[in-house]
């Protein structure tokens, strides 16, 4: 549920006409830099083919199959070709057509020519060249990141960058959305084709019951959490014939709340209210646990507030910064976009799900980026202690480079708006909110205004819109929009 590591095929290439031991050397220097940028990053299990193509290097059309056979076995998510010469692109197109995987395609700068009599044995921007023709004919996506020494700061950002791409191509493929209760009558706007996001991406939305809520959190109150197992087959009766009277609440009930009572201020929420608080959190988890979800979508409105009293806004921030994405309103769209993000900065911040409500008063290239408050508690702006009022999370957020996104659809068509914006000052208001600052906010109200997109922004603390960008090449089925202009990889 939120676990970046992504598992990446090493396929380094050579030309067989040109010498050996020069590539294999190369190669090794190759090797020995990409384990390093690995081990920075973190959370990154590198493959290489050593164990089915002697020398470990991909030349032959004889070593494809067996190295898409491999690669496959070893699940990988995405595939990088480092070129240790001029490389073979017929071979290295057929691996990444066979695999349909995102795809890397990079190698370093030549030594410089030592004269007339010298016969160069790398040429390696050369045979680049040949190999991003011959996956374009294979229609084959693919990354290329600059032709620079070994050394370079351009492929450490560059790598780091394609990692990010594989995670959010990762995060969309087979991702499952918990859809909580219905949306909102009026909330039109947050209507989805269900079938298009299973055809087109992969995308499930499988239907959570408010009733399977309400019954575990019946479950976690009785200290019953032992019979919340493997869902859809094997435990979690639904129904309440074998409970037990008497039972001590779950202790994680306790625990939760003492955890809110230590980063927040609670003093307007009365126990009784932060108990159930935690315990509906902690029923949402084990249902999101036990469906295998990356993702819910929650009626906000009406189930929570009639059952119990209680609001779940805050509730949904706490589950995004417990790694499970959260959206109100039942906002599926919103919940797909906030997942890329997460998946976008690798789960080292957490997205945030808002309105776009009101422009500055004073700046007329700022907006007000708002929602009553399920912004997650580890986002508070520096100095805010912040509170819990009626269930919903009081407090602003920190500034800095941030980037917003929607995913959205319309006649088939499907977007995904994702641009850059910064922090910035404004004046006091309730519920969460941050302040931004856009380059040109009129250009951007009448595109978000034109569509397909709705009142509802995701954002992240963090550069990505790029990323994002590249993204949309490896899910083809929808295209990257935005304001500004956002530069490539």
């Amino acid at each position: 549920m939120d676990s970046y590591t992504i598992t990446l095929g090493y396929v380094p290439t050579r030309r067989d006409m040109f010498p050996g031991q020069p590539a294999a050397a190369m190669n090794g220097k190759i090797r020995e830099r990409i384990n390093a940028l690995c081990k920075r990053l973190g959370d990154i299990e590198l493959v290489d083919i050593a164990d089915v193509v002697e020398g470990g290097l991909l030349w032959s059309l004889n070593d494809v199959a067996p190295v898409v056979d491999y690669l496959r076995s070893k699940k990988v998510d995405a595939v990088f070709f480092p070129h240790c010469n001029f490389g073979q692109e017929e071979a290295v197109s057929k691996v990444a057509k066979a695999l349909g995987k995102p795809v890397l395609l990079w190698g370093p700068r030549d030594p410089a020519p030592q004269g007339e009599d010298e016969f160069r044995v790398f040429d390696t921007q050369c045979g680049l060249f040949a190999t991003s023709k011959i996956l374009s004919r294979y229609s084959v996506p693919f990354t290329y990141l600059e032709n620079c020494w070994l050394e370079d700061a351009v492929l450490d950002k560059g790598f780091d960058q394609f990692i990010r791409v594989a995670s959010v191509v990762k995060s969309v493929r087979g991702m499952r959305v918990g859809v909580v209760g219905p949306r909102p009558r009026q909330f039109l706007s947050v209507q989805v084709n269900e079938s298009e996001l299973l055809e087109k991406f992969g995308i499930e939305l499988p239907t959570i019951w408010t009733e399977e809520v309400s019954t575990v959190v019946k479950k976690l109150q009785k200290g019953m959490q032992s019979t919340i197992g493997a869902y859809l087959g094997v435990e979690l009766p639904i129904t309440v014939h074998d409970w037990k009277e008497g039972g001590e609440p779950d202790p994680r009930i306790a625990q939760r709340v003492q955890e809110f009572k230590d980063t927040l201020d609670c003093s307007r929420m009365p126990d009784d209210k932060l108990a159930i608080m935690a315990t509906v959190e902690i029923a949402i988890e084990e249902l999101a646990r036990v469906n295998r979800l990356d993702a819910v979508a929650v009626d906000c409105w009406a189930y929570l507030a009639c059952k119990y009293g209680i609001q779940a806004c805050f509730i949904l921030g706490d589950l995004i910064d417990r790694g499970l994405v959260a959206a109100c309103e039942t906002d599926i769209h919103a919940a797909i976009t906030a997942r890329m993000l997460q998946a976008a900065a690798r789960g080292k911040s957490a997205p945030f799900i808002a309105d776009l409500t009101c422009r500055h008063p004073t700046n007329d290239n700022a907006e007000l980026l708002w929602h009553c408050g399920p912004f997650a508690k580890s986002l508070r702006k520096e100095g805010v202690k912040g509170s819990i009022r009626a269930g919903k999370g009081y407090y602003e957020i920190k500034g800095g480079d941030l980037t917003v996104a929607r995913f959205d659809q319309i006649s088939g068509d499907y977007l995904l708006f994702a641009d850059q914006v910064a922090g910035c000052e404004g004046p006091v208001t309730n519920g969460n909110y941050i302040w931004v600052e856009t380059g040109n906010w009129p250009a951007w109200e009448k595109k978000l205004m034109y569509g397909p997109y709705i009142h509802h922004l995701v954002g992240i603390h963090g550069s990505y819109a790029a990323v994002l960008k590249e993204s949309c090449k490896y899910l083809k089925a929808v295209r990257h929009d935005s304001v500004s202009t956002v530069e490539s990889l």
